[in-house]
Protein backbone atom coordinates (compact mmCIF):
# COMPACT_ATOMS: atom_id res chain seq x y z
CA UNK A 1 0.00 0.00 0.00
CA UNK A 2 1.29 3.54 -0.78
CA UNK A 3 -0.40 7.07 -0.83
CA UNK A 4 -0.72 9.49 -3.78
CA UNK A 5 2.26 12.33 -3.67
CA UNK A 6 1.29 14.02 -6.79
CA UNK A 7 -1.89 14.09 -9.43
CA UNK A 8 -1.15 15.41 -13.12
CA UNK A 9 -4.59 14.71 -15.14
CA UNK A 10 -4.26 10.71 -15.64
CA UNK A 11 -0.89 10.78 -14.41
CA UNK A 12 -0.75 9.61 -10.26
CA UNK A 13 2.81 9.61 -8.44
CA UNK A 14 2.82 7.43 -5.29
CA UNK A 15 5.05 6.88 -2.71
CA UNK A 16 5.82 3.98 -0.90
CA UNK A 17 5.24 1.24 -3.38
CA UNK A 18 8.12 -1.15 -2.77
CA UNK A 19 7.74 -4.61 -3.96
CA UNK A 20 5.32 -3.07 -7.12
CA UNK A 21 5.81 -3.93 -10.85
CA UNK A 22 5.64 -2.58 -13.69
CA UNK A 23 2.09 -2.88 -15.14
CA UNK A 24 0.69 -4.48 -11.81
CA UNK A 25 -3.06 -3.21 -11.67
CA UNK A 26 -3.51 -1.05 -8.51
CA UNK A 27 -6.99 0.68 -7.26
CA UNK A 28 -6.47 4.06 -6.22
CA UNK A 29 -8.12 6.47 -4.02
CA UNK A 30 -11.75 6.34 -2.16
CA UNK A 31 -13.41 5.63 -4.93
CA UNK A 32 -10.63 2.62 -6.36
CA UNK A 33 -10.15 3.99 -9.33
CA UNK A 34 -8.83 1.55 -11.54
CA UNK A 35 -4.71 2.18 -12.58
CA UNK A 36 -1.49 0.79 -13.99
CA UNK A 37 2.05 1.45 -12.59
CA UNK A 38 4.20 2.17 -15.61
CA UNK A 39 7.22 3.58 -13.86
CA UNK A 40 9.57 2.51 -10.93
CA UNK A 41 12.03 4.76 -9.57
CA UNK A 42 12.93 3.02 -5.52
CA UNK A 43 9.65 3.44 -3.70
CA UNK A 44 8.32 6.21 -5.78
CA UNK A 45 5.92 4.45 -8.80
CA UNK A 46 3.84 6.24 -11.56
CA UNK A 47 0.41 5.18 -12.28
CA UNK A 48 -1.52 6.03 -14.97
CA UNK A 49 -5.32 5.59 -14.20
CA UNK A 50 -7.75 4.55 -16.23
CA UNK A 51 -11.04 7.14 -15.06
CA UNK A 52 -11.51 10.66 -14.34
CA UNK A 53 -8.80 11.51 -11.50
CA UNK A 54 -10.67 14.55 -10.42
CA UNK A 55 -11.45 14.67 -6.57
CA UNK A 56 -7.96 12.92 -5.68
CA UNK A 57 -5.68 14.61 -3.49
CA UNK A 58 -2.07 14.32 -2.08
CA UNK A 59 -1.92 11.14 0.61
CA UNK A 60 -4.81 9.08 -0.58
CA UNK A 61 -4.11 5.48 -0.46
CA UNK A 62 -3.06 3.03 -3.48
CA UNK A 63 -3.29 -0.52 -3.44
CA UNK A 64 -1.76 -3.25 -5.27
CA UNK A 65 -3.38 -6.20 -6.98
CA UNK A 66 0.18 -7.76 -7.85
CA UNK A 67 -1.29 -8.63 -11.30
CA UNK A 68 -0.96 -7.40 -14.53
CA UNK A 69 -4.06 -5.63 -16.21
CA UNK A 70 -6.31 -9.24 -17.55
CA UNK A 71 -8.91 -10.34 -20.00
CA UNK A 72 -11.03 -12.98 -18.91
CA UNK A 73 -11.46 -15.55 -21.37
CA UNK A 74 -14.59 -18.08 -21.90
CA UNK A 75 -17.59 -18.57 -23.00
CA UNK A 76 -19.78 -15.36 -23.10
CA UNK A 77 -17.97 -13.01 -24.74
CA UNK A 78 -19.75 -13.38 -28.31
CA UNK A 79 -22.79 -10.34 -28.66
CA UNK A 80 -21.00 -8.59 -26.14
CA UNK A 81 -20.12 -4.79 -25.34
CA UNK A 82 -17.84 -4.07 -23.39
CA UNK A 83 -15.76 -0.82 -22.50
CA UNK A 84 -11.81 -0.53 -23.17
CA UNK A 85 -11.17 -2.30 -20.12
CA UNK A 86 -13.60 -5.21 -20.78
CA UNK A 87 -16.04 -3.92 -18.19
CA UNK A 88 -19.50 -5.11 -19.01
CA UNK A 89 -21.65 -1.96 -20.32
CA UNK A 90 -24.95 -4.16 -20.54
CA UNK A 91 -24.48 -5.45 -17.08
CA UNK A 92 -23.62 -1.80 -15.86
CA UNK A 93 -26.46 -0.34 -17.43
CA UNK A 94 -29.13 -3.05 -16.20
CA UNK A 95 -27.67 -2.45 -12.57
CA UNK A 96 -27.13 1.17 -12.32
CA UNK A 97 -28.69 2.55 -15.36
CA UNK A 98 -27.10 4.57 -18.67
CA UNK A 99 -24.89 6.87 -16.19
CA UNK A 100 -22.05 5.36 -15.08
CA UNK A 101 -19.77 6.39 -11.89
CA UNK A 102 -16.28 6.18 -11.74
CA UNK A 103 -15.06 3.13 -9.57
CA UNK A 104 -17.06 1.33 -10.63
CA UNK A 105 -16.78 -2.66 -11.26
CA UNK A 106 -18.30 -5.03 -13.81
CA UNK A 107 -17.12 -8.63 -14.59
CA UNK A 108 -16.35 -9.59 -18.05
CA UNK A 109 -18.11 -13.16 -18.12
CA UNK A 110 -21.56 -13.44 -16.28
CA UNK A 111 -20.80 -15.82 -13.52
CA UNK A 112 -24.61 -16.83 -12.59
CA UNK A 113 -24.92 -18.03 -16.26
CA UNK A 114 -24.88 -21.69 -17.00
CA UNK A 115 -23.48 -23.49 -19.83
CA UNK A 116 -23.99 -26.87 -21.60
CA UNK A 117 -20.44 -28.58 -21.12
CA UNK A 118 -19.65 -31.91 -23.15
CA UNK A 119 -16.49 -33.24 -21.88
CA UNK A 120 -14.05 -34.52 -24.80
CA UNK A 121 -11.35 -36.28 -22.42
CA UNK A 122 -11.69 -38.99 -20.01
CA UNK A 123 -10.04 -39.70 -16.45
CA UNK A 124 -6.40 -40.58 -17.04
CA UNK A 125 -5.57 -38.81 -20.28
CA UNK A 126 -2.57 -36.89 -20.56
CA UNK A 127 -3.22 -33.02 -21.32
CA UNK A 128 -1.26 -29.98 -22.25
CA UNK A 129 -1.59 -26.63 -23.14
CA UNK A 130 -4.20 -25.98 -25.70
CA UNK A 131 -5.56 -28.92 -25.29
CA UNK A 132 -9.50 -29.05 -25.87
CA UNK A 133 -11.06 -30.73 -23.34
CA UNK A 134 -14.58 -30.07 -24.24
CA UNK A 135 -16.89 -27.82 -25.75
CA UNK A 136 -20.05 -25.38 -25.37
CA UNK A 137 -22.43 -24.29 -27.93
CA UNK A 138 -21.96 -20.90 -27.19
CA UNK A 139 -24.38 -19.59 -30.00
CA UNK A 140 -25.70 -21.09 -32.92
CA UNK A 141 -22.71 -19.75 -35.08
CA UNK A 142 -20.17 -20.56 -32.68
CA UNK A 143 -18.74 -23.67 -30.68
CA UNK A 144 -16.63 -22.17 -27.53
CA UNK A 145 -13.41 -24.98 -27.69
CA UNK A 146 -13.22 -25.08 -23.86
CA UNK A 147 -8.52 -25.56 -23.80
CA UNK A 148 -6.26 -26.13 -21.05
CA UNK A 149 -4.42 -22.85 -20.47
CA UNK A 150 -1.42 -22.49 -22.72
CA UNK A 151 1.33 -23.07 -19.72
CA UNK A 152 -0.66 -26.03 -17.65
CA UNK A 153 -0.04 -30.01 -18.54
CA UNK A 154 -0.70 -33.04 -16.72
CA UNK A 155 -3.13 -35.73 -16.45
CA UNK A 156 -6.76 -35.53 -15.67
CA UNK A 157 -7.48 -36.82 -12.60
CA UNK A 158 -11.12 -35.90 -12.85
CA UNK A 159 -13.28 -34.58 -15.32
CA UNK A 160 -16.95 -33.29 -15.00
CA UNK A 161 -19.77 -34.77 -17.23
CA UNK A 162 -21.98 -33.48 -19.63
CA UNK A 163 -23.78 -31.16 -18.20
CA UNK A 164 -24.85 -27.38 -16.90
CA UNK A 165 -21.91 -25.34 -14.71
CA UNK A 166 -20.97 -21.88 -14.28
CA UNK A 167 -17.31 -20.48 -15.68
CA UNK A 168 -16.01 -20.36 -11.98
CA UNK A 169 -16.66 -24.22 -11.19
CA UNK A 170 -14.49 -27.02 -11.91
CA UNK A 171 -14.98 -28.87 -14.89
CA UNK A 172 -11.71 -31.27 -14.76
CA UNK A 173 -8.92 -31.34 -12.45
CA UNK A 174 -5.27 -32.66 -13.20
CA UNK A 175 -2.99 -34.68 -11.27
CA UNK A 176 -1.13 -31.72 -9.73
CA UNK A 177 -4.37 -30.36 -7.85
CA UNK A 178 -4.63 -27.89 -10.84
CA UNK A 179 -8.45 -27.17 -11.50
CA UNK A 180 -9.69 -25.89 -15.10
CA UNK A 181 -12.46 -24.33 -15.27
CA UNK A 182 -14.16 -22.89 -18.53
CA UNK A 183 -12.74 -19.58 -18.43
CA UNK A 184 -9.20 -18.05 -17.80
CA UNK A 185 -7.32 -15.34 -17.21
CA UNK A 186 -4.77 -13.87 -19.69
CA UNK A 187 -2.51 -10.51 -19.69
CA UNK A 188 -3.59 -8.53 -22.53
CA UNK A 189 0.28 -7.24 -23.32
CA UNK A 190 1.25 -10.14 -23.82
CA UNK A 191 0.61 -12.43 -27.31
CA UNK A 192 -0.66 -15.56 -26.82
CA UNK A 193 1.96 -18.71 -27.36
CA UNK A 194 1.37 -20.87 -30.70
CA UNK A 195 2.95 -23.97 -32.02
CA UNK A 196 4.53 -22.52 -35.18
CA UNK A 197 3.57 -19.77 -38.12
CA UNK A 198 1.93 -20.13 -41.45
CA UNK A 199 2.10 -18.07 -44.27
CA UNK A 200 -1.36 -16.37 -45.54
CA UNK A 201 -3.15 -18.67 -48.38
CA UNK A 202 -6.41 -18.29 -48.24
CA UNK A 203 -8.28 -14.54 -48.82
CA UNK A 204 -10.52 -12.84 -46.41
CA UNK A 205 -13.78 -12.62 -47.98
CA UNK A 206 -15.04 -9.16 -46.98
CA UNK A 207 -18.34 -8.72 -50.16
CA UNK A 208 -16.25 -5.37 -50.83
CA UNK A 209 -15.20 -5.53 -54.82
CA UNK A 210 -12.55 -3.07 -54.67
CA UNK A 211 -10.92 -5.35 -51.53
CA UNK A 212 -11.65 -8.85 -52.69
CA UNK A 213 -10.95 -8.28 -56.29
CA UNK A 214 -8.35 -5.71 -56.73
CA UNK A 215 -6.53 -5.56 -53.74
CA UNK A 216 -6.96 -8.97 -52.08
CA UNK A 217 -6.38 -9.24 -47.55
CA UNK A 218 -5.44 -12.81 -46.80
CA UNK A 219 -6.59 -14.43 -43.82
CA UNK A 220 -3.87 -13.70 -41.17
CA UNK A 221 -3.07 -10.33 -42.91
CA UNK A 222 -2.77 -6.60 -41.55
CA UNK A 223 -3.70 -3.41 -43.31
CA UNK A 224 -4.63 -0.13 -42.73
CA UNK A 225 -7.08 2.44 -44.28
CA UNK A 226 -6.18 5.74 -43.25
CA UNK A 227 -7.87 9.16 -45.13
CA UNK A 228 -8.85 12.42 -44.25
CA UNK A 229 -12.14 13.83 -42.13
CA UNK A 230 -15.33 12.19 -44.20
CA UNK A 231 -13.66 9.57 -47.06
CA UNK A 232 -15.92 6.62 -45.30
CA UNK A 233 -13.60 5.22 -42.71
CA UNK A 234 -15.58 4.19 -40.57
CA UNK A 235 -18.43 3.40 -42.76
CA UNK A 236 -15.38 0.94 -44.91
CA UNK A 237 -14.99 -0.43 -41.11
CA UNK A 238 -18.35 -1.46 -40.47
CA UNK A 239 -18.88 -2.75 -43.72
CA UNK A 240 -15.58 -5.07 -42.69
CA UNK A 241 -17.13 -6.26 -39.33
CA UNK A 242 -20.69 -7.22 -40.86
CA UNK A 243 -19.80 -8.99 -43.64
CA UNK A 244 -16.44 -10.43 -43.53
CA UNK A 245 -16.99 -14.39 -43.43
CA UNK A 246 -14.64 -15.31 -40.40
CA UNK A 247 -16.45 -16.96 -37.74
CA UNK A 248 -15.43 -14.23 -35.38
CA UNK A 249 -15.49 -10.54 -35.96
CA UNK A 250 -14.41 -7.88 -33.37
CA UNK A 251 -14.70 -4.23 -33.30
CA UNK A 252 -12.80 -1.89 -31.46
CA UNK A 253 -14.60 2.03 -31.31
CA UNK A 254 -10.78 3.36 -29.68
CA UNK A 255 -11.47 7.33 -29.51
CA UNK A 256 -14.28 7.53 -31.92
CA UNK A 257 -17.28 9.57 -31.64
CA UNK A 258 -20.30 8.18 -29.27
CA UNK A 259 -22.85 8.76 -31.50
CA UNK A 260 -21.14 6.92 -34.43
CA UNK A 261 -20.69 4.19 -31.86
CA UNK A 262 -24.28 3.93 -31.15
CA UNK A 263 -25.07 3.85 -34.39
CA UNK A 264 -22.90 0.73 -35.12
CA UNK A 265 -24.37 -1.45 -32.47
CA UNK A 266 -28.20 -0.35 -33.18
CA UNK A 267 -27.31 -1.32 -36.80
CA UNK A 268 -25.95 -5.07 -35.92
CA UNK A 269 -28.49 -5.56 -34.11
CA UNK A 270 -30.60 -5.74 -37.33
CA UNK A 271 -28.19 -7.42 -39.52
CA UNK A 272 -28.13 -10.96 -40.21
CA UNK A 273 -25.30 -13.21 -41.08
CA UNK A 274 -25.20 -13.70 -44.87
CA UNK A 275 -24.15 -17.32 -44.97
CA UNK A 276 -26.80 -18.54 -42.46
CA UNK A 277 -29.48 -16.10 -41.92
CA UNK A 278 -28.89 -15.86 -38.26
CA UNK A 279 -28.38 -13.06 -36.29
CA UNK A 280 -24.94 -10.80 -36.87
CA UNK A 281 -24.37 -10.34 -33.32
CA UNK A 282 -23.99 -14.28 -32.54
CA UNK A 283 -20.57 -13.33 -34.31
CA UNK A 284 -19.28 -10.28 -33.00
CA UNK A 285 -17.70 -8.83 -30.13
CA UNK A 286 -17.70 -5.01 -28.98
CA UNK A 287 -15.39 -2.90 -27.47
CA UNK A 288 -16.74 1.04 -27.05
CA UNK A 289 -14.05 3.53 -26.09
CA UNK A 290 -15.74 6.35 -27.22
CA UNK A 291 -13.68 10.19 -27.47
CA UNK A 292 -15.93 11.54 -24.06
CA UNK A 293 -14.11 8.07 -21.93
CA UNK A 294 -11.24 8.32 -20.34
CA UNK A 295 -8.35 9.06 -22.63
CA UNK A 296 -5.68 6.29 -20.81
CA UNK A 297 -8.15 3.54 -21.57
CA UNK A 298 -7.82 3.75 -24.99
CA UNK A 299 -4.42 2.51 -25.20
CA UNK A 300 -5.58 -0.61 -22.89
CA UNK A 301 -8.62 -1.37 -24.99
CA UNK A 302 -6.43 -2.24 -28.37
CA UNK A 303 -4.72 -4.65 -26.43
CA UNK A 304 -7.95 -6.24 -24.76
CA UNK A 305 -9.43 -6.85 -28.47
CA UNK A 306 -6.48 -8.39 -29.01
CA UNK A 307 -6.46 -10.69 -26.62
CA UNK A 308 -9.55 -12.23 -27.25
CA UNK A 309 -8.79 -12.16 -30.91
CA UNK A 310 -5.91 -14.35 -30.00
CA UNK A 311 -8.24 -16.58 -27.61
CA UNK A 312 -10.61 -17.46 -30.33
CA UNK A 313 -7.95 -17.85 -32.92
CA UNK A 314 -6.22 -20.36 -30.45
CA UNK A 315 -9.92 -22.83 -31.07
CA UNK A 316 -9.08 -23.03 -34.62
CA UNK A 317 -10.78 -20.51 -35.69
CA UNK A 318 -10.42 -17.45 -38.17
CA UNK A 319 -10.79 -13.76 -36.52
CA UNK A 320 -11.31 -10.48 -37.71
CA UNK A 321 -10.53 -7.73 -35.54
CA UNK A 322 -10.95 -4.07 -36.89
CA UNK A 323 -9.55 -0.66 -34.62
CA UNK A 324 -11.51 2.69 -35.19
CA UNK A 325 -9.00 4.19 -34.82
CA UNK A 326 -5.40 3.92 -34.51
CA UNK A 327 -5.05 7.57 -34.46
CA UNK A 328 -6.64 8.04 -31.61
CA UNK A 329 -4.97 5.88 -30.04
CA UNK A 330 -1.58 7.15 -30.82
CA UNK A 331 -2.85 10.54 -29.65
CA UNK A 332 -3.93 9.39 -26.46
CA UNK A 333 0.06 8.01 -26.10
CA UNK A 334 1.16 11.39 -26.90
CA UNK A 335 -1.07 13.03 -24.09
CA UNK A 336 0.05 10.42 -21.32
CA UNK A 337 3.86 11.34 -22.70
CA UNK A 338 3.44 14.84 -22.49
CA UNK A 339 2.37 14.32 -18.75
CA UNK A 340 5.06 11.99 -17.89
CA UNK A 341 7.43 14.57 -19.43
CA UNK A 342 9.12 12.33 -21.77
CA UNK A 343 11.05 13.34 -24.97
CA UNK A 344 8.51 14.39 -27.20
CA UNK A 345 9.50 12.79 -31.16
CA UNK A 346 8.13 14.04 -34.32
CA UNK A 347 4.64 16.36 -34.05
CA UNK A 348 5.19 15.40 -30.01
CA UNK A 349 4.08 12.09 -30.54
CA UNK A 350 6.16 9.58 -28.51
CA UNK A 351 9.60 8.22 -29.85
CA UNK A 352 8.53 4.72 -29.03
CA UNK A 353 5.52 4.90 -31.63
CA UNK A 354 6.74 2.62 -33.99
CA UNK A 355 7.55 -0.22 -31.67
CA UNK A 356 3.69 0.74 -29.75
CA UNK A 357 2.18 0.30 -33.12
CA UNK A 358 3.96 -3.05 -34.54
CA UNK A 359 3.44 -4.55 -30.84
CA UNK A 360 -0.17 -4.55 -31.86
CA UNK A 361 -0.31 -4.79 -35.71
CA UNK A 362 2.62 -8.35 -35.50
CA UNK A 363 -0.24 -10.14 -33.02
CA UNK A 364 -1.76 -10.87 -36.32
CA UNK A 365 -1.17 -13.73 -38.25
CA UNK A 366 -2.00 -17.64 -39.69
CA UNK A 367 -0.73 -20.18 -36.97
CA UNK A 368 -0.77 -23.45 -36.17
CA UNK A 369 -2.68 -23.81 -32.75
CA UNK A 370 -1.49 -25.66 -29.38
CA UNK A 371 -1.98 -28.61 -28.09
CA UNK A 372 -4.57 -31.36 -29.92
CA UNK A 373 -6.44 -31.69 -32.19
CA UNK A 374 -4.35 -30.49 -34.35
CA UNK A 375 -5.73 -27.18 -36.17
CA UNK A 376 -5.12 -23.49 -37.37
CA UNK A 377 -6.30 -20.43 -36.79
CA UNK A 378 -5.81 -16.35 -37.95
CA UNK A 379 -6.25 -13.19 -36.97
CA UNK A 380 -6.48 -10.63 -39.61
CA UNK A 381 -6.11 -7.11 -38.32
CA UNK A 382 -7.72 -3.92 -40.24
CA UNK A 383 -6.74 -0.41 -38.58
CA UNK A 384 -7.88 2.96 -39.58
CA UNK A 385 -5.69 5.62 -39.56
CA UNK A 386 -7.27 9.53 -39.61
CA UNK A 387 -4.03 11.79 -40.41
CA UNK A 388 -5.12 15.72 -39.65
CA UNK A 389 -5.84 17.15 -42.88
CA UNK A 390 -5.52 13.72 -45.30
CA UNK A 391 -1.72 14.23 -44.85
CA UNK A 392 -0.12 10.80 -44.99
CA UNK A 393 3.28 12.15 -44.37
CA UNK A 394 2.19 12.46 -40.95
CA UNK A 395 3.95 10.18 -37.87
CA UNK A 396 1.36 7.90 -37.08
CA UNK A 397 0.77 6.61 -41.52
CA UNK A 398 4.22 6.77 -41.91
CA UNK A 399 4.89 4.12 -39.29
CA UNK A 400 1.67 2.37 -39.98
CA UNK A 401 2.56 1.89 -43.46
CA UNK A 402 6.21 0.31 -41.83
CA UNK A 403 4.42 -2.45 -40.71
CA UNK A 404 1.20 -3.19 -42.69
CA UNK A 405 1.09 -5.40 -45.79
CA UNK A 406 -2.25 -4.47 -47.71
CA UNK A 407 -3.14 -0.57 -47.50
CA UNK A 408 -6.82 0.69 -48.87
CA UNK A 409 -5.78 4.67 -49.02
CA UNK A 410 -8.63 6.87 -48.97
CA UNK A 411 -8.88 9.73 -51.13
CA UNK A 412 -10.80 13.24 -50.21
CA UNK A 413 -11.00 14.32 -53.99
CA UNK A 414 -12.81 10.80 -54.88
CA UNK A 415 -15.13 11.30 -51.64
CA UNK A 416 -16.14 14.68 -52.98
CA UNK A 417 -17.46 13.20 -55.68
CA UNK A 418 -19.70 11.08 -54.29
CA UNK A 419 -17.89 7.67 -54.75
CA UNK A 420 -17.78 4.94 -52.23
CA UNK A 421 -15.91 3.26 -51.10
CA UNK A 422 -13.13 5.83 -51.73
CA UNK A 423 -10.51 3.62 -51.87
CA UNK A 424 -8.32 5.26 -54.70
CA UNK A 425 -6.82 2.37 -56.99
CA UNK A 426 -3.75 4.45 -58.03
CA UNK A 427 -2.54 4.42 -54.58
CA UNK A 428 -3.88 1.48 -52.41
CA UNK A 429 -1.79 -1.74 -52.76
CA UNK A 430 -1.88 -5.70 -51.59
CA UNK A 431 1.33 -7.68 -51.23
CA UNK A 432 -0.90 -10.80 -50.69
CA UNK A 433 -2.07 -11.13 -54.60
CA UNK A 434 0.06 -13.95 -54.68
CA UNK A 435 -0.49 -15.60 -51.56
CA UNK A 436 -4.37 -15.46 -52.91
CA UNK A 437 -3.88 -16.85 -56.13
CA UNK A 438 -4.65 -20.36 -55.73
CA UNK A 439 -7.67 -19.96 -53.68
CA UNK A 440 -9.08 -17.66 -56.59
CA UNK A 441 -8.18 -20.16 -58.96
CA UNK A 442 -9.75 -23.02 -57.05
CA UNK A 443 -12.86 -21.38 -55.77
CA UNK A 444 -14.13 -18.57 -58.18
CA UNK A 445 -11.76 -18.76 -61.85
CA UNK A 446 -8.68 -18.99 -63.03
CA UNK A 447 -7.91 -15.85 -64.74
CA UNK A 448 -8.78 -14.00 -62.13
CA UNK A 449 -5.00 -12.27 -62.09
CA UNK A 450 -4.85 -11.72 -65.75
CA UNK A 451 -7.92 -9.73 -65.39
CA UNK A 452 -7.22 -8.03 -62.14
CA UNK A 453 -4.24 -6.85 -64.14
CA UNK A 454 -6.32 -5.43 -66.64
CA UNK A 455 -8.64 -3.46 -64.94
CA UNK A 456 -5.88 -1.72 -62.85
CA UNK A 457 -3.83 -0.88 -66.38
CA UNK A 458 -6.97 0.51 -68.14
CA UNK A 459 -7.52 2.72 -64.47
CA UNK A 460 -3.73 3.82 -64.59
CA UNK A 461 -3.79 4.42 -68.56
CA UNK A 462 -7.06 6.06 -67.99
CA UNK A 463 -5.42 8.78 -65.55
CA UNK A 464 -2.41 9.46 -67.56
CA UNK A 465 -5.13 10.51 -70.42
CA UNK A 466 -6.85 12.51 -67.74
CA UNK A 467 -3.67 14.65 -68.01
CA UNK A 468 -4.32 15.49 -71.92
CA UNK A 469 -8.12 15.97 -71.53
CA UNK A 470 -7.54 18.93 -68.73
CA UNK A 471 -5.58 20.16 -71.59
CA UNK A 472 -6.80 19.50 -74.93
CA UNK A 473 -10.24 18.35 -74.15
CA UNK A 474 -11.59 15.00 -74.73
CA UNK A 475 -12.77 15.04 -78.57
CA UNK A 476 -8.76 15.75 -79.19
CA UNK A 477 -8.18 12.10 -78.84
CA UNK A 478 -7.79 9.35 -80.77
CA UNK A 479 -10.71 6.98 -81.14
CA UNK A 480 -9.02 3.92 -79.07
CA UNK A 481 -8.13 6.34 -76.36
CA UNK A 482 -11.76 7.69 -75.96
CA UNK A 483 -12.66 4.02 -75.52
CA UNK A 484 -9.96 3.63 -72.94
CA UNK A 485 -11.89 6.02 -71.32
CA UNK A 486 -15.16 5.12 -71.54
CA UNK A 487 -13.97 1.39 -70.38
CA UNK A 488 -12.30 3.06 -67.44
CA UNK A 489 -15.20 4.56 -66.58
CA UNK A 490 -17.63 1.53 -66.53
CA UNK A 491 -14.94 0.04 -64.34
CA UNK A 492 -15.05 2.99 -61.62
CA UNK A 493 -19.14 3.46 -61.63
CA UNK A 494 -19.98 -0.08 -62.09
CA UNK A 495 -17.24 -1.99 -60.41
CA UNK A 496 -15.70 0.02 -58.09
CA UNK A 497 -18.12 2.22 -57.11
CA UNK A 498 -20.14 -0.02 -54.25
CA UNK A 499 -23.35 1.60 -51.85
CA UNK A 500 -23.30 0.42 -48.49
CA UNK A 501 -27.13 0.73 -48.06
CA UNK A 502 -28.75 -1.23 -50.83
CA UNK A 503 -28.84 -4.91 -52.32
CA UNK A 504 -24.88 -4.20 -53.73
CA UNK A 505 -23.82 -3.80 -49.63
CA UNK A 506 -22.41 -7.59 -50.17
CA UNK A 507 -20.79 -9.00 -53.26
CA UNK A 508 -20.14 -12.61 -53.43
CA UNK A 509 -16.58 -13.40 -55.23
CA UNK A 510 -18.32 -15.50 -57.49
CA UNK A 511 -20.85 -11.88 -59.01
CA UNK A 512 -17.50 -9.96 -58.06
CA UNK A 513 -15.91 -11.83 -61.03
CA UNK A 514 -18.65 -12.71 -63.07
CA UNK A 515 -19.08 -8.71 -63.23
CA UNK A 516 -14.94 -8.19 -64.32
CA UNK A 517 -15.38 -10.53 -66.85
CA UNK A 518 -18.25 -9.30 -68.20
CA UNK A 519 -17.05 -5.59 -68.46
CA UNK A 520 -13.64 -7.15 -70.22
CA UNK A 521 -15.54 -9.23 -72.80
CA UNK A 522 -17.09 -5.99 -73.36
CA UNK A 523 -13.64 -4.72 -73.69
CA UNK A 524 -13.11 -6.94 -76.22
CA UNK A 525 -15.82 -6.70 -78.13
CA UNK A 526 -15.78 -2.47 -78.61
CA UNK A 527 -12.15 -2.67 -79.80
CA UNK A 528 -13.35 -5.31 -82.31
CA UNK A 529 -16.09 -2.64 -83.55
CA UNK A 530 -13.94 0.13 -83.71
CA UNK A 531 -11.46 -1.94 -85.80
CA UNK A 532 -14.18 -2.68 -88.21
CA UNK A 533 -14.53 1.48 -88.30
CA UNK A 534 -17.05 1.77 -85.77
CA UNK A 535 -16.81 5.15 -83.60
CA UNK A 536 -16.65 5.10 -79.71
CA UNK A 537 -20.45 7.17 -79.80
CA UNK A 538 -22.17 3.86 -81.07
CA UNK A 539 -20.01 1.85 -78.79
CA UNK A 540 -21.70 4.01 -75.96
CA UNK A 541 -25.01 4.36 -77.49
CA UNK A 542 -25.57 0.08 -77.12
CA UNK A 543 -28.38 -1.03 -74.96
CA UNK A 544 -26.06 -3.57 -73.45
CA UNK A 545 -24.42 -0.87 -71.64
CA UNK A 546 -27.39 0.29 -69.57
CA UNK A 547 -27.59 -3.38 -68.69
CA UNK A 548 -24.08 -3.63 -67.44
CA UNK A 549 -24.71 -0.59 -65.72
CA UNK A 550 -27.40 -2.18 -63.48
CA UNK A 551 -25.86 -5.62 -62.95
CA UNK A 552 -24.45 -4.56 -59.34
CA UNK A 553 -28.21 -4.54 -58.71
CA UNK A 554 -29.09 -8.35 -59.57
CA UNK A 555 -28.72 -9.96 -56.21
CA UNK A 556 -25.85 -12.81 -55.36
CA UNK A 557 -27.96 -15.70 -55.45
CA UNK A 558 -29.52 -14.85 -58.81
CA UNK A 559 -26.57 -13.64 -60.74
CA UNK A 560 -25.56 -15.98 -62.79
CA UNK A 561 -28.45 -17.25 -64.10
CA UNK A 562 -29.39 -13.20 -65.07
CA UNK A 563 -25.64 -12.29 -66.13
CA UNK A 564 -25.81 -14.84 -68.78
CA UNK A 565 -28.83 -12.39 -70.59
CA UNK A 566 -26.43 -9.61 -70.83
CA UNK A 567 -23.57 -12.30 -72.74
CA UNK A 568 -26.11 -13.65 -74.92
CA UNK A 569 -27.37 -9.84 -76.02
CA UNK A 570 -23.43 -9.46 -76.43
CA UNK A 571 -22.60 -12.45 -78.13
CA UNK A 572 -25.62 -12.38 -80.63
CA UNK A 573 -24.86 -9.17 -82.14
CA UNK A 574 -25.66 -6.24 -80.05
CA UNK A 575 -21.90 -5.62 -79.72
CA UNK A 576 -20.85 -6.69 -83.27
CA UNK A 577 -17.36 -7.75 -84.41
Amino acid sequence: MGKIWRVSGPIVMADGMRGSKVYEVVEVGEQALLGEIIGLKGERATIQVYEDTSGLKVGDEVFGSGRPLVAELGPGLMGSIYDGLQKALISLKEGIGPFLKRGLKAKALDRGKRWHFVPKVKRGDAVKGGDIIGTVQETPLLEHRVMVPPHARGTVKEVRGEGDYTVEEWIAILDGGQEIRMMHEWPVRRPRPYASRLDPSNLLVTGMRIMDYMFPMALGGKGSIPGGFGTGKTVALQQLARWAQTQVNIYIGCGERGNEMADVLKSFLELKEPRTGRPLMEKEIFIANTSNMPVVAREASIFVGMTMAEYFRDMGYDVLLVADSTSRWAEAMREIGGRLEEMPGEEGFPAYLGSSLSSFYERSGRVRCLGDPERTGSVTVVGAVSPPGADFSEPVTQNTLRIVEALYSLDVALANRRHFPAISWLSSYSLYVDAVEEWWKGNVGPEWKELRGKALKLLQEEAELQEIVRLVGPEALPEKDKLTLLIARMLREDFLMQSAYDIDTYCSPKKAHLMMKTLMAFYERARRMMESGAQVKEVQGLPVVAKIARMKEIPNEAFEERIEEIWTEMEEGSVRA
